[in-house]
């Protein structure tokens, strides 16, 4: 997970299209630049499953505004190596701000 979120934070699109269901010619349309990772929970994934999963909250700036993603992602061990499969997506948009 780690891996992947540095190579969309240096806009390695080559690294993402390789671990995962990703069209090169479309990553990082968006804009988005990404500045945080937030590790929330993590299912199997060790040295010896072949699946696992990642619960995360991304964060960057779109737009110049604030952006952030929470996300669970579903990883499967193929050919030795993680690959991403899918992610359900809990929310994404502009964090909330406190009222006090």
């Amino acid at each position: 997970m780690r891996a992947r979120f540095s190579a969309w934070a240096r806009g390695r699109y080559d690294f993402l299209a390789a671990t995962g269901p990703h069209d090169p010619e479309t990553l990082g349309r968006d804009g988005t630049r990404w500045t945080r990772l937030q590790v929330l929970d993590t299912r199997a994934g060790g040295p010896d499953d072949e699946s696992g999963t990642v619960e995360f909250v991304a964060h960057g700036r779109r737009a110049g505004r604030p952006f952030r993603l929470h996300e669970i992602s579903r990883f499967e061990r193929r050919g030795g190596r993680w690959r991403y499969v899918a992610g359900e997506i809990k929310a994404a948009g502009r964090p909330r701000t406190r009222r006090r």
